[in-house]
């Protein structure tokens, strides 16, 4: 099984070990001066702010699929996912999906308590580094820190738009209750410019593990940073810098990425470390302890929607749809049982699709050919859908690798989940070329994902040959409209990265979120009539409710956004 480098199991580990180079810890997180000048003090509150990447820390609300770092349940109110399962199984996550959204929801206390902990931890290291006798010693370390409290403010600031910055200096102050007035982009760009200029360039010696950034991952957020704020000259400077830099390439394969021969691999940047290598802790990915169809465990949530399936769907030159993936849903066994007859349609089809949409007819994982309702839990009373979860569920001849022991843990997937990979990176940057107007600069940046997408391995049927009528092709002709250029690079953000947890985020930064759910919703209807549950979405869905518990605790230093 592998080893995986930042757990809550090895911060334990490290603090036994480390006993004697402690004389005290204080309430608050200051150590004593002999800790202040003692590397391995600076190195375990680091270990604990990676730790918390996934989500999972001790107390505070929510259950561990809602605090979990991969987002998967943002996905579900965006147009990409449904809940899935039952209707009555996770209220609350249901209760979000149809657009009735509660202040006390504990999916968005969750979060906002796992995230702010990441910060937390990352005040608590810088902190310390800065009241070392010569803070110079721990500049890496530092580096890191402001790295990943980067990070969780990013986090943070998509998800609440107007949210507090707690510093390092607060931590030492404990002056939390900080105000929200707005955005904290600025700060969130210095801790990235920071990392940027004092991180290790490549990996060697101690700094070999590859869950650590690089500085050319720190100019990558950097870059995801401005272009979240439309400073597209900036952002494609840096997102071009890490393209010419020679870090990183497409791995072969697209479904490398979910898989233990990619892992780390030349397209990772950045991102969680999960582990199944011990039934001491849940360390695995437990947001993706859900979503595994019947044969493999528990308990099928996290569905594709139908709306994301026909997005897939190609012409007869292998292009997207772009304006017309959705105006009739391809064929699908929604309300047909197993043992009932079902045709899979004939479309063309992007071969990325059976990768990421688990349908009826198609092998899933190598544990054979899905059969449809059978492995499906919801009812079809349910708001559900026929489709499987696939990139975080691991492969039949990958269990030795990402598959976890004991219990719960049996269902849990080590697969590590990427934060920022490559392929979103290239996709980035044809944004960003695309609205400085260097559309043929978009396109050469969209096609080198096309073109993996083109000549990877497609899934092959039971007797061989593709198991689907596979159509796709680069884009062969020169962008002249700007408008069709930025419909095609965002047509190829959803297709590469759908399920990844970024969906949402991207139509809120597009500023096209009201009217796209608004669309989907009533497109979904046509396919899962109950789908007509969900309310309209309006502006205030642009922005998460604050958690009642979070304002009532900041003694009135928190402002809730509005319409929440």
């Amino acid at each position: 099984m592998k080893t995986k480098l930042y757990t809550l199991l090895i911060s334990i580990f490290i603090l036994a070990s480390c006993a004697d180079d402690f004389t005290e810890i204080n309430p608050v997180g200051a150590l004593s001066d002999e800790a202040l000048n003692n590397a391995k003090g600076v190195d375990l509150l680091l270990t604990g702010t990676y730790s918390v990447l996934d989500g999972m820390r001790n107390g505070g609300p929510g259950a561990p699929w809602a605090k979990e770092g991969n987002n998967w349940w943002l996905d579900v109110i965006a147009d990409d996912a449904h809940k899935g399962s039952t209707d009555g199984d996770q209220a609350d996550l249901y209760a979000a999906e149809i657009y009735q959204w509660d202040t006390s929801n504990p999916y968005f206390g969750g979060r906002w308590s796992a995230v702010f902990a990441g910060v937390n931890r990352a005040n608590g290291v810088i902190s310390l580094i800065n009241s070392a006798d010569d803070p110079s010693v721990f500049n890496v370390q530092l580096a890191q820190a402001r790295f990943l409290r980067g990070h969780y403010n990013f986090e943070l600031q998509r998800m609440w738009v107007n949210v507090p910055y707690i510093s390092d200096q607060n931590y030492a102050d404990t002056e939390f209750n900080q105000p929200n007035p707005g955005p904290i982009w600025d700060k969130i760009e210095e801790d990235f410019a920071f990392a940027v200029a004092n991180l290790p360039t490549a990996r060697s010696g101690s700094y070999s593990e590859p869950g650590r950034p690089l500085a050319s991952a720190a100019k990558a957020y950097l870059g995801r940073a401005q272009l979240y704020q439309g400073k597209w000259g900036d952002a494609l400077g840096n997102l071009e810098a890490v393209i010419n830099s020679g870090d990183y390439a497409l791995l072969p394969e697209f479904v490398e990425n979910w898989k233990s021969t990619g892992e780390n691999g030349s397209e990772a940047i950045f991102g969680i470390q999960y582990a199944t290598d011990t039934g001491q802790s849940p360390q695995g990915n437990q947001g993706g302890v859900l979503n595994f169809p019947a044969p493999i465990g528990c308990c099928g949530f996290y569905q594709p929607t139908q709306d994301l399936f026909n997005s897939f769907e190609t012409d007869a030159n292998g292009l997207p749809l772009l304006d017309t993936y959705n105006q009739a849903d391809l064929a699908s066994d929604y309300g047909i049982y197993s043992d009932e007859p079902f045709t899979p349609t004939t479309a063309n089809l992007d071969p990325r699709v059976d990768y990421t949409v688990g349908r009826r007819g198609i092998d899933y994982q190598g544990y054979g050919v899905n059969p449809g309702k059978d492995w499906v839990r919801a009812t079809f009373g349910d708001i559900s859908g026929p489709y499987v979860s696939k990139k975080n569920v691991y492969y039949k001849d990958d269990e030795g690798a990402n598959k976890g022991t004991g219990g719960w843990g049996e269902i849990r997937t080590g697969i590590n989940h990427h934060i920022i990979r490559y392929a979103d990176v290239l996709l980035m940057a044809a944004e960003a070329a695309v609205e400085t107007n260097a559309l043929e600069k978009g396109r050469g940046y969209v096609n080198q994902v096309r073109e993996r997408a083109k000549s990877m391995s497609r899934i092959q049927a039971p007797g061989g040959g593709d198991a689907a009528n596979y159509v796709i092709d680069t884009y062969n002709t020169a962008w002249t409209s700007q408008a069709t250029a930025r419909k095609a690079v965002r047509m190829e953000r959803r297709l590469e990265m759908a399920m990844e947890g970024s969906r949402l985020f991207d139509l809120r930064r597009w500023g096209i979120m009201v009217q796209t759910l608004n669309t989907y919703i009533a497109n979904e209807t046509r396919s899962i009539p109950t789908f007509s549950k969900a309310q309209p979405v309006s502006d205030k869905h642009n922005a998460l409710p604050i958690p009642s518990y979070a304002i009532d605790q900041s003694q009135g230093a928190l402002s809730q956004n509005s319409g929440h």
